[in-house]
């Protein structure tokens, strides 16, 4: 079986989650795809909305992929939130499954500075989805660390959604509705996140 994992922030998920979620679940076989919140990571210079929002955010948000589960294991695990760590978990839970990554090509640009990437290829196969911009153009990935990391590539829709773009615009009153499920768009709203510029 092959067990799709698919972490972030999710801060908030948005369609261009989704629509990554969709192309793995199509495009890789998967018998079913993990959507992983982060918990506390070290990358992030600002702070995270609480958890509860963000695991009830995306169930609503990945509600419409059958192959998808929610699964708060970073959140509850105590101390910084290693992807390493979620996988290895994942091996010992299903010996013998075959882990798929899905990172984006923003994250996949830093893979060499992940805590034990060299451990990363070993227990998953590594699939970058491209933003929008960049689309047809794999040039943004240094050569050598592709070949290091056997990164495999997603291929997306042109999608130019950004959660950064969702904060702002719900902080300052203006539709997200284009940007986020719908369902997404009515929780935010009857929650007042975001409202701080």
């Amino acid at each position: 079986m092959r067990i799709g994992v698919f972490g972030g922030a999710f801060d908030p998920p948005h369609r261009g989650h989704v629509a990554l979620a969709q192309a793995a679940v199509s495009q890789l076989g998967l018998g079913y795809l993990l959507v992983v919140p982060t918990g506390q990571p070290l990358h992030k210079r600002r702070t995270l909305t609480e958890a509860r929002h963000r695991l009830a955010m995306c169930a609503l948000a990945f509600a419409d992929v059958p192959q998808a589960t929610v699964d708060a294991c970073e959140m509850e695990r105590s101390g910084p939130s290693f992807t390493v760590d979620t996988l290895e978990a994942l091996q010992r839970e299903h010996p013998g499954a075959q882990l798929c990554l899905l990172i984006g090509q923003d994250q996949a640009q830093t893979l060499q500075h992940w805590h034990r990437a060299n451990d990363l290829a070993r227990l998953a196969i590594i699939y970058v989805a491209a933003r929008s911009e960049s689309v047809g153009s794999n040039a943004a990935i240094d050569p050598i660390q592709t070949q290091k990391f056997a990164l495999q590539w997603l291929h997306m829709p042109a999608m130019a959604q950004s959660a950064t773009e969702i904060r702002h615009r719900a902080a300052h009153q203006q539709s997200i509705e284009t940007l986020v499920t719908e369902p997404v768009a009515r929780y935010i709203a009857h929650h007042h996140l975001y409202q701080t510029p």
